[in-house]
């Protein structure tokens, strides 16, 4: 190994921990880095960083392995493992969290709620900070404080040339516009600056479960209380394709959702600590499961899409609300772009059998398309094998432009481009030549 190397924790083929940290959260990825760094530093993430350029090998990071696609793995690569950064620090005077960038959700939950404070951070808690976040984040707190990515008030930012940079509202503030929604597409981030809103410690889980011959009714009923109910609910419709619909709201923070709760048929209520909400959609099995997923974001859900929401399939899916405070930044004032979204739909399938790979996808497939024809966009977080029509439907055609030129200022060679890539125009026009 040259001096570089023999300087990190690095991992191959055969040492013990390899197969454990090459492991994701979807078990059809399989893939061998020749090269795993597990950094614990940020010099460490400098150093892997300038050793896969200077080797040549493609890099990956990894904080939580939850990408659908992989991306956090690289065959034959340079797997750059973030897990051992995972400190979460608290200024509760302040209202300030900084995270490092492989934290997970619930660390960061955690360190905040002993102060009564949260920020909006997923629904999941072994998801990373660092992919929901880059990704836009949304969360529980969405409609009231706005999404994970318009919460952090800077990024400590590794680039491509093995820079250490701060991007924030003044400095490097084309890339911290970059980061509010690009994904991974502009360099390692190893610290997040969060601000934290006093929450509480507690929430409220109210739905109730409807048959198939009522659901259309139900669901339209739940649709218009959507358009105008408070900031502190997030609601959620879940079908598992039989017909039927479950309909409910999550509510966080101060205030009393009984007057939601009236114009609702009978629910079952769950009061909950806010910590037992964030853990309480965590899946068992660690990274047993094959999985695959579609979404949409939806301006509007019209009776039509009802209907196609409640057609008979294979797939589970669900509609989650968004508006609010995600509606209240203008939508050229991040990368992520899709401010007017009223819905998020989302559809997956999960299995353990190789066997079962085409059918369990196509089922997915086609669930998705049935809510496509109302579809608006996608958030770049769920995106799975769609290629550059899928950017194109994640980031509108000014935003993807002005990512570009993000990318050609801070990684034109396209060094990472393991993600949803955006790439930088010397590629694109290299790509174009015969």
């Amino acid at each position: 190994m040259t001096t570089m190397a023999q300087k990190l924790n690095v991992l191959t083929a055969g040492d013990p921990g390899y197969d454990e940290a090459r492991s994701i959260w979807n078990a059809m990825v399989d893939r061998r880095p020749a090269l795993i760094v597990r950094a614990v530093s940020e010099e460490d993430v400098v150093a892997a960083v300038r050793l896969a350029r200077e080797r040549g090998l493609e890099l990956a990071v990894r904080c939580g392995g939850h990408n659908a696609a992989g991306f956090a793995v690289s065959e034959g690569g340079l797997m750059l493992d973030l897990t051992g950064l995972a400190a979460v620090r608290v200024d509760p005077a302040r209202r300030r969290a900084w995270v490092q960038g492989g934290a997970l959700l619930g660390a960061l939950d955690t360190a905040a709620q002993r102060h009564g404070l949260a920020t909006t951070a997923g629904n999941v808690s072994h998801t990373g900070v660092g992919g929901l976040t880059l990704g836009g984040g949304m969360g529980w707190l969405a409609r009231q404080y706005g999404l994970a990515c318009d919460n952090v008030v800077s990024y400590r930012v590794v680039t491509a040339t093995g820079a250490v940079l701060t991007a924030s509202a003044d400095e490097h503030p084309e890339l911290y516009w970059g980061l509010r929604g690009g994904g991974g597409n502009f360099g390692v981030v190893i610290e997040f600056e969060f601000r934290l809103h006093p929450v509480g410690t507690r929430a409220l889980v109210a739905d109730y479960t409807v048959g198939a011959a009522g659901a259309a009714a139900a669901l339209r009923h739940w649709r218009d209380l959507a358009a105008g109910a408070p900031r502190q609910a997030t609601l959620e419709a879940v079908s598992p394709g039989d017909g039927s619909v479950r309909l409910g709201f999550v509510w966080v923070g101060a205030g009393s959702p009984d007057g939601l709760l009236a114009q609702m048929p009978a629910a079952s209520i769950s009061r909950l600590s806010y910590l037992r909400l964030q853990t309480r959609d965590d899946t068992t099995g660690g990274h047993a499961y094959r999985r695959y997923s579609k979404g949409h974001y939806l301006r509007a859900l019209p009776d039509e899409a009802v209907e196609a929401f409640l057609a008979p399939g294979p797939a589970a899916r669900s509609l989650q609300t968004y508006g609010g405070a995600i509606a209240d930044v203008a939508p050229t004032a991040t990368a992520f772009a899709h401010r007017d979204t009223l819905f998020e739909f989302g559809t997956g399938m999960r299995w353990t059998d190789p066997a079962e790979d085409a059918e369990r996808m196509a089922a997915a497939r086609a669930t998705g398309a049935l809510l496509a024809p109302f579809a608006s966009g996608v958030y770049v977080n769920n995106l799975d094998d769609e290629g550059e029509a899928g950017l194109r439907r994640a980031y509108p055609a000014a935003q993807l432009a002005r990512l570009t030129a993000v990318k050609d200022a801070y990684d034109p060679d396209n060094v990472f481009h393991l993600n949803h890539n955006i790439k930088p125009s010397a590629v694109t026009a290299s790509a174009r030549r015969p």
